[in-house]
């Protein structure tokens, strides 16, 4: 008999480790499928032009070249996006960005399709180009998209021009509210692209069936959405497509949407043969997608004891040749703007704009990067000019439970005030605030000062639908199916620990299965910090449904009624009151199998739900892509040392409290929250995408500085504030996307401490540190 040991709140090493770690792990461009081929592609040298014509014909001569496509291939209009249907598989009549596919071809080898891809010759009209969102909401701009208004959308959007996006969330009276501050604060922030930085490039192989059925297998965040954009890009029935993930080596929003699926489908379609390719990490940079860049104007004002009245915001992001994800980040970084806070007059206005420049999409954080950045420093300044510490201004504002929020929403939980006193006490905030001589002097008449920072995060948990199925084996182990893709961050493992624990039994008797649209059950997409929650209550239910039928079919075993009977651990249904009379799950599987009911599976289907029932007398709310669920809140607190002579920033140490509901697996939440602040450092201190007349300057990790381990501060620590969510399996919340959100702002806040010197734009690199400094007065 297994003895059982719960698995909620276990540390239980994820369960792909040992395959991941002895190399067996299988990711796309491990698979080679019988007689595969393999792809190329040329793209646009231009940001902005026409496309006139293609000469294939030698291309097609080279011996081993078995298909090519161009924009002639594709049909009208057979354009997809999540918000906006506006991108081709491949360009059509008009390239966007430099970077863009316009051709490709499949040939027998490698070398051969690279050699023989570069014969297409395609002749442009170049076009003036949109290198900024200031440019394209000029007037007179060029336009990118003409037919912008014929276009598909998902949701209502004002689209004009190169316009995607206005949306707004205002509450109270912002404009008569300046009169009851005491002290206004306003500024423009300025945030920059950031390449998703993945250790595995965009890969997919596709291969089509004797009856015209098309697999694909692919780097992805979610197989649903693949099969759905294919259907979309290709004209052809969901049904006829089948989408398979193997391991994924890192996504963190970049691969949510479709990459190179499409094209390795018109390339098999058109060869008769499996088609591969798998990008360069240059093509990655280049074509698929980034960070919004974004300008925040923002302007706040308090009273003199430092009770929030108002805060005003305009967010502009540049969205890049296509919408993508756009309107929903730009819809989320407008919703948070406020903060974690209650401030009673608020309005946020937010615009996506077309530009000349790759597609900018989901990353990690989703938007709350860029207004945190704002947000957290002008509290900071707040505090500094009203001699108020900057983690009790912080408490003295914090949304609280039961009290109105956003549009009347009145949150269920807030651990907000918990964790910014976990931050206070752990960090040792007050000595060290108090301490500002602290770390001065560096030998060799280096000049180094310390600081300490904080910043508060406010983020979602839990949109759109997700499903699950359990099925009991029999023997009486268990197979859990989801659509939900691990791209990494250890979902399969938490997923099986809550089905472990609703049916009382060890993760080692479950087995979980491979995302494919054709067996698995649907999931939205592993994004918005949604897994755990979502699908963890799918999951739940399913449990719930195969615990009722094993009640039912022990009844019968055991001549009782079901509702006299219980669930006891180890994998057992028994007899209230009575410790010995109990039936195995094997049992009563083998009896549902072969004498009486069938075999045992339990499904089960979500539709987010939560916190955010909107009152829409209290909020004026425009052209916003979705509700939300359920929020988390976090806050971080880092120390950095600033090299005066130098103006290099070192992140020492960070403090990171979050509320999490319930930790599923405390050791994989630790994780999240590592990889996470290291990302967020990245962001802070060095990533930036640059680009020269529509070209992106630096697209290799030989020019694009990602941290590295001597980049990582000295200590990471994670403190979770588990309150148990009553909507969430088990109490859980989402953890993946905050871990990020607040440390540059942190930073930015540290260094202004330590130095008098706040800076406006991201990243904080030492010649802008030098820069500033030396403008100090």
């Amino acid at each position: 008999m297994n003895v059982y040991v719960g698995a909620v709140g276990a540390r239980i090493p994820r369960l792909e480790t040992r395959e991941k770690v002895t190399g067996q792990a299988r990711y796309s461009d491990d698979m080679f499928p019988q007689d595969v081929i393999h792809a190329a592609m040329i793209t646009s040298p231009y940001p902005h032009a026409r496309i006139l014509s293609y000469d294939v014909s030698q291309a097609l001569a080279v011996p081993g070249v078995r298909a090519v496509i161009t924009g002639n291939d594709l049909e009208l209009p057979n354009r997809g996006g999540p918000f906006v249907k506006d991108e081709h598989a491949i360009a059509k009549d008009k390239v966007r960005y430099v970077g863009e596919p316009v051709a490709a071809l499949a040939a027998d080898d490698l070398e051969t399709a690279r050699r023989a891809v570069m014969l297409i010759d395609v002749t442009y009209e170049e076009l003036a180009a949109v290198m900024s969102p200031e440019e394209g909401l000029a007037d007179g701009a060029p336009i990118l998209h003409e037919d912008l208004n014929d276009y598909a959308t998902s949701i209502d959007l004002p689209l004009k021009g190169n316009l995607l996006q206005e949306c707004e969330i205002s509450s109270g009276d912002v404009d008569s509210a300046w009169d009851q501050c005491d002290l206004i604060v306003e500024g423009e922030f300025e945030t920059q692209g950031q390449y998703h930085a993945y250790m595995e490039p965009c890969s997919a192989i596709a291969e089509v069936d004797a009856n015209g059925k098309i697999t694909v297998w692919s780097s992805n965040q979610s197989v649903f959405r693949d099969q759905a954009n294919l259907s979309e890009r290709l004209g052809i029935p969901m049904s006829r497509i089948r989408a398979i993930s193997p391991r994924v080596g890192g996504a963190f929003g970049g691969k949510i949407e479709i990459t190179v699926q499409a094209i390795v489908a018109l390339l098999a379609m058109k060869a008769k043969k499996p088609v591969k390719m798998t990008l360069t990490r240059e093509q990655d940079m280049e074509m698929i997608r980034a960070r919004h860049p974004s300008k925040v104007r923002m302007k706040t004002g308090v009273t003199k004891d430092g009770m929030l009245i108002a805060r005003d915001t305009v967010i502009v992001m540049d969205a890049g040749a296509y919408a993508c994800d756009s309107p929903g980040v730009v819809g989320v970084a407008t919703w948070f703007a406020r903060g974690p806070y209650h401030i009673p007059h608020v309005r946020s206005i937010g615009r996506g704009v077309y530009t000349n420049k790759l597609r900018f999409g989901a990353f990690r954080g989703f938007g709350g990067p860029q207004v945190a950045w704002a947000g957290e420093q002008q509290l900071d300044e707040i505090a500094e000019k009203l001699g108020i510490d900057p983690i009790q201004l912080r408490i003295n504002n914090a949304v609280q439970a039961d009290r109105e929020w956003v549009a009347g929403i009145e949150l269920k939980k807030s651990d907000l005030v918990t964790c910014l006193e976990k931050v206070r006490s752990e960090s040792g905030w007050d000595e060290k605030r108090a301490n500002s001589d602290r770390g001065n002097g560096g030998g060799n008449g280096a000049k180094r000062k310390r600081g300490i920072g904080i910043a508060c995060v406010p983020h979602i948990s839990g949109v759109l639908a997700s499903s699950a199925i359990v099925r009991v084996l029999e023997d009486g182990t268990v197979v859990l199916s989801t659509g939900a893709v691990d791209n990494g961050q250890g979902s399969d493992t938490a997923l099986v620990q809550i089905c472990a624990e609703a049916l009382g039994i060890g993760v080692e008797q479950i087995s979980f299965t491979q995302p494919d649209t054709d067996a698995s059950p649907y999931n939205w997409g592993t994004s918005a910090s949604r897994v755990t929650y979502t699908t963890g209550r799918a999951i739940v239910g399913a449990a719930d449904e195969v615990v009722t039928t094993l009640k039912k079919y022990a009844g019968e075993i055991m001549e009782c009624a079901a509702e006299d009977l219980e669930l006891r651990p180890g994998g057992f249904i028994g007899l209230k009151g009575v410790p010995d009379a109990v039936v195995p799950f094997a049992g009563i599987s083998g009896y549902c199998h072969w004498v009486s009911g069938g075999p045992i599976i339990g499904a089960h289907s979500v539709q987010y739900d939560g916190d955010d029932i909107l009152d829409p007398t209290k909020a004026i709310i425009k052209h916003f892509p979705f509700r939300f669920g359920v929020y988390t809140f976090a806050a971080q607190a880092v120390e950095v040392e600033i090299d005066e002579d130098t103006g290099r920033i070192e992140a020492l140490e960070v403090w990171s409290a979050h509320d999490i509901g319930k930790a599923i697996n405390p050791m994989a939440v630790e994780g999240q929250v590592e990889g996470g602040v290291v990302q967020g450092l990245g962001y802070a201190l060095y990533e930036e995408l640059e680009w020269d007349s529509g070209r992106l300057a630096n697209p290799s990790f030989m020019d694009y500085k990602i941290p590295g381990t001597m980049d990582s501060p000295q200590a990471i620590h994670t403190y979770m504030i588990e309150n148990p969510h009553e909507g969430g399996p088990f109490g859980a919340k989402g953890i993946g996307e905050p871990p990020i959100v607040g440390i540059a702002a942190a930073i930015g806040n540290a260094v202004c401490q330590a130095t008098g010197v706040r800076l406006a734009r991201l990243p904080m690199t030492p010649e802008r540190v030098l820069t500033a400094l030396s403008e100090r007065s």
